[in-house]
């Protein structure tokens, strides 16, 4: 999993989810946009986050959080209970 580089600006910041709440595009391979980061933030519980490129899942909890880079496919499945959310952040200029 990346890290997130020092030059971005935090610009949105989404709902907090659970695991009846989340959104069902979420569940599904997606990206993000060109030049905008997200970092899943889990609040309690564990998610599993899939990277497609690199055929890769972690466990994400309160203490990891899951780092998604730019246009970078990705999918996430709530473990049992779950609350989470994601910041959206993009590169300074």
């Amino acid at each position: 999993m990346r890290t997130l580089p020092a030059d971005v600006k935090k610009y949105h910041q989404s709902d907090l989810f659970n695991e009846k709440t989340v959104p069902d595009r979420l569940l599904k391979m997606h990206d993000t946009k060109a030049n905008t980061w997200a970092v899943i933030c889990v609040q309690q519980g564990k998610l599993e986050y899939t990277i497609l490129e690199s055929n890769q899942s972690y466990v994400l909890t309160p203490t990891k959080k899951g780092i998604v880079a730019p246009e970078q496919e990705h999918k996430i499945k709530p473990l049992g209970e779950v609350e989470f959310y994601i910041e959206f952040y993009s590169l300074v200029k």
